[in-house]
């Protein structure tokens, strides 16, 4: 499960966002897969 965590956070990152709105949606994304992960 923490590869998983740690792979999505690194794709975000390397994606890279150029604004603050973009980074948001980034970061909520990433909120909603570990909150699957940790349901599941």
């Amino acid at each position: 499960m923490h590869r998983i965590i740690l792979a999505l956070t690194t794709l975000f990152a390397l994606a890279g966002c150029e604004t603050a709105e973009g980074f948001g949606r980034d970061v909520q994304k990433a909120g909603e897969v570990i909150e699957e992960e940790a349901e599941g």
